[in-house]
């Protein structure tokens, strides 16, 4: 994969990043006082941390973070929290374990395709990222499986 096309790739993920956070902290404000709600807003943070960690990594490779996705992504990803937590914590949850799916399949595609000629510090970062999404789907689906057992506790 040519610098060009890495650039274009990782940007894809900048701007997913960058939904997510403000997905993750429309569904916080939507379910305020409830457990889910703590951590929504953790896994936003955590996904910030991705942007930050994507954005270091394009300038690295001589590229910049798209400006497009810094204007569209967050509000995609405010309207679709919003929108979602209307219908529910249960359809929130299984909605998220899909975007979060989606991430770590992009996520492992990109991996394996990297050259190594990018340096460690470039795969490092996309694993990291990869090990955060996998983390954030078997906590949304080991909730989604509480609440299909109706044992949710309001903690």
């Amino acid at each position: 994969m040519d610098q060009t096309m890495l650039i274009t790739r990782l940007n894809w993920f900048y701007s997913l990043e960058l939904n997510q956070i403000d997905l993750y902290m429309s569904q916080y404000g939507n379910f305020l006082g409830s457990y889910e709600s703590i951590v929504f807003e953790r896994t936003a943070f955590i996904e910030q941390e991705h942007v930050d960690n994507i954005a270091a990594q394009i300038r690295k490779l001589g590229g910049s973070p798209t400006k497009l996705g810094d204007v569209l992504s967050p509000i995609l990803g405010k309207v679709a929290g919003s929108i979602l937590s209307i219908s529910g914590l249960e359809n929130v949850l299984k909605a998220n374990i899909l975007i979060e799916q989606k991430a770590m399949n992009d996520y492992t595609e990109l991996i394996n395709t990297i050259q190594d000629n990018y340096g460690p510090e470039l795969k490092k970062v996309l694993q990291h990222n990869l090990v955060d999404e996998d983390t954030h789907t078997a906590w949304f689906t080991m909730r989604l499986a509480d609440y299909d057992n109706s044992v949710l506790v309001d903690s």
